[in-house]
């Protein structure tokens, strides 16, 4: 699905952006990134599905959680700080709530056994989010045989030789960018 890039429609507004990543924070608790993805790109098309590759990349290579990033880096994008601030605040005001709630109710019941088998049901449902994320994300991306490289390459670096992040990206962004450029040649 191709949408019209985010640079030929008008800025969002601060209140959008706080709704949006509230209704995303309530509805993604445990795996919120495949839920601001299908909101983003399928349903409200504030970003093309390349856009958004792009804007999770950068976020990821910060430190910090990549959805709170990204949606600090996309308010900001676009309606300045208080864009980010709204987005931010959006995302994170109902689970931080519904986390505290859930903290004081596990301290209460939590050695009970239907309670812990429950949260092992539902930690193998944000293993599968997370999975099904991935795959959507790296589906169009994977479909360049450099991209492919490059991916491998990271993953053997990442969980063969235990790299850090920042090595990972210091060895692998001059390779990246040299293939970049002769992509365009």
């Amino acid at each position: 699905m191709t949408t019209e890039p985010a640079s030929s429609r008008p800025k969002l507004r601060k209140r959008e952006l706080f709704k949006g990543f509230c209704a995303a924070g309530v509805m993604g608790f445990g795996g919120v990134l495949p839920v601001i993805r299908r909101m983003i790109v399928d349903e409200r098309r504030w970003l093309t599905q390349s856009e958004f590759n792009e804007l999770l990349s950068l976020c990821q290579s910060l430190p910090g959680a990549n959805v709170v990033n990204f949606s600090f880096a996309f308010g900001a994008r676009e309606a300045g700080f208080l864009g980010a601030a709204a987005a931010a605040a959006g995302l994170l005001m109902a689970p931080v709530a519904i986390v505290l709630a859930l903290v004081w109710l596990y301290a209460r019941y939590g050695e009970v056994g239907p309670v812990r088998h429950a949260l092992l049901g539902l930690a193998a449902t944000a293993a599968g989010l997370a999975l099904g994320s991935g795959l959507r994300i790296a589906v169009p991306v994977l479909k360049a045989r450099r991209n492919v490289m490059l991916a491998a390459c990271v993953y053997g670096l990442a969980f063969w030789l235990n790299l850090s992040l920042p090595l990972i990206m210091l060895l692998v962004l001059p390779f990246s960018l040299f293939l970049a450029w002769l992509g365009q040649r």
